[in-house]
């Protein structure tokens, strides 16, 4: 993973823009770190981001392992999305909104 620095003695100007592909991808990445859980894939994909002048806000839409913590699920789901996010580009996350919309029951369970 890249990280780009600013070095205010630059000359240098510009600015970066990332499209929201990108972003999706990396909120993707994400939910895929942690260990339960798994983005919906309906026609959204399961996730939807709002790009406001503070920062972004997400929905994201999730189906969970029957034998997790759903609650202890979202946390790690909304501070992985934070820490990806605000790393990988400039963006501040102001809010994730976890969706629990399935549960994925395994042969073992029933």
């Amino acid at each position: 993973m890249a990280h780009i620095r600013h070095d205010p003695t630059s000359t240098q100007k510009g600015k970066i823009t990332y499209n929201s592909g990108i972003v999706s991808g990396i909120v993707a990445l994400a939910i895929s770190e942690v260990e339960g859980v798994s983005l919906l894939t309906n026609k959204n994909k399961g996730i939807k981001l709002n790009f406001e002048k503070q920062g972004i806000s997400a929905d994201i839409s999730v189906k969970v392992d029957s034998n997790s913590a759903v609650s202890s699920l979202a946390f790690k789901i909304q501070q992985s999305i934070k820490h990806n996010v605000e790393s990988m580009t400039n963006y501040k996350v102001t809010k994730v909104d976890v969706h629990v919309q399935d549960v994925n029951f395994s042969d073992s369970t029933i």
